[in-house]
């Protein structure tokens, strides 16, 4: 809609007399724009559901009254609030996480606002605004969400968090609920774990060939650390949970400690990390190692004692994948800052990844350009050909994008990157030892994955830097 003239997407643009018909019955302006049949199908599908159950909810309450508002209320005449049970806002609060489902989004966000409540997703790392919702069924819907995770509904001053399992096309979805008050009220977040997305095959997800059989090596030794890096939202989850969905069989013994327990899995022996009652990675780590492990999957070293944990495990014979909160994998010396001596370094770590996600091409809708040279310039390349990005299409809800994949420098620690860790050389050398052994930076491979029409300049620019 823009300056009086509503965009209508259209399967017939020769079809003048509904034209017509809108224009008698909405005075208003339209411009065609054509459109698949099924695509059109499809976003009615998708959002007729959804509003079809906060209009009939929207109806229950009656007469446009903030619930928020306790005198408004007392004055009502519709002699009841509308509550989590009511069976219109369950179909809204089905809909809205089917919907999800159907995007591939990542997060649900559900904030109040002073005169709405505004419905987010976050699909392929970007947040997208999806409904407005009117004001007065914010409440009753967190209500609904509160329920179904198992929360105290009448704690509305303080963050809660829970978990919800469902189904989608036959399989298992978990999520993890988040409440936060809020200036307008609660606000709502809800983490969907796909185990399509957080269970997939290591060839799968990014790897070029060089670092797949690196990486690949580093999993299979008996012991030693692994370590996988990258900022929040990487996938560092999903690389962590793949690679021991590969080693997993019925000759070893694998557990794993996190805060909390991203996704319940059978195959491994999940512990959840309870720093209120003591239960913490500290604590559970000294407790595991008389469980007879084979593999221990650590999900954050964040301090000084979990480092030594790890390393005291790794000495002793077990293999330890964990993360570290670092940009790239030379930051080893993230180890020592944390107090681990060099020479238990060289001693037990194995590999270090960092690792990025970069957004996919739209297939539907992908188009060549050239390169200026000026973008050749920033990237540090001389010439290229052409490269590709999305224009924008109902496959892709018009962002260009669609999926997405990962990038993996792999840092192997051999004995050039060990001396260098024991010389206590800074940052830049260690990086310099690493190159000259072979290692690829994440912005080499992301610049390989744009050249290889998988993903956007724009994309390299954003997520390397």
């Amino acid at each position: 809609f823009s300056a009086g003239v509503v965009t209508l997407a259209v399967a017939d643009p020769f079809n003048d007399e509904v034209i017509e018909e809108l224009r008698s019955v909405k005075r208003m302006e339209f411009q065609r724009v054509l459109a698949s049949r099924s695509d059109i199908l499809k976003i009615l599908r998708e959002f007729f559901g959804f509003r079809a159950s906060v209009q009939a909810a929207e109806n229950e309450v009656g007469n446009g009254v903030d619930l928020g508002n306790l005198e408004q209320f007392v004055r009502m005449k519709v002699g009841h609030e509308i509550e989590g049970t009511d069976r219109n806002i369950i179909s809204a609060v089905e809909f809205l996480l089917q919907y999800a489902f159907d995007q591939r989004a990542s997060d649900v966000h559900i904030e109040p606002k002073r005169e709405k409540s505004l419905v987010r997703l976050r699909v392929d790392g970007v947040l997208h605004n999806v409904h407005a919702l009117p004001k007065q069924l914010h409440a009753p819907m967190v209500s609904r969400i509160k329920m179904l995770s198992r929360m105290d509904l009448a704690e509305k001053r303080r963050p809660q968090d829970g978990r919800i399992k469902t189904t989608h096309q036959a399989k298992e979805i978990e999520l993890r609920v988040s409440t936060l008050p809020v200036a307008f009220g609660e606000k709502v977040v809800i983490r969907i774990f796909d185990p399509d997305v957080l269970m997939q095959e290591l060839d799968q997800i990014g790897f070029y060939p060089r670092e797949y059989q690196l990486y690949s090596s580093f999993i299979r030794r008996p012991n030693g650390i692994i370590l996988v890096t990258g900022p929040t939202g990487s996938g560092k989850t999903t690389t962590l949970y793949s690679s021991l969905r590969n080693l997993s069989s019925p000759e070893v013994n694998i557990v794993t400690v996190e805060d909390p327990i991203e996704m319940v899995m059978e195959e491994f022996n999940q512990v959840g990390v309870q720093a209120a009652i003591g239960v913490t990675f500290d604590n559970v780590m000294r407790n595991i190692l008389r469980q007879d492990p084979d593999i221990i999957m650590i999900g954050e070293i964040r301090d000084r004692e979990t480092a030594e944990n790890a390393v005291q495990a790794a000495l002793t014979g077990h293999l330890v994948l964990s993360t570290l909160h670092t940009n790239d994998a030379p930051s080893i010396t993230r180890l020592l800052d944390l107090g681990v001596p060099p020479f238990l370094i060289c001693s037990t770590v194995i590999g270090i990844i960092a690792q990025r996600l970069l957004r996919k091409i739209c297939p539907a809708c992908k188009r060549a350009r050239h390169l200026s040279g000026d973008e050749l310039e920033y990237l540090g390349v001389k010439t290229a050909g052409p490269v590709w990005f999305g224009e924008g299409c109902g496959e892709c809800r018009g962002t260009g994008y669609k999926g997405r994949t990962g990038i993996f420098e792999v840092l192997d620690v051999n004995e050039g990157v060990k001396a260098a860790v024991s010389e206590r050389l800074d940052l830049a050398n260690l990086k310099a030892v690493a190159r000259r052994d072979g290692m690829v930076s994440l912005r080499e491979l992301a610049i390989r994955k744009m050249l290889e029409g998988i993903t956007t300049y724009e994309e390299v620019i954003a997520v390397t830097g």
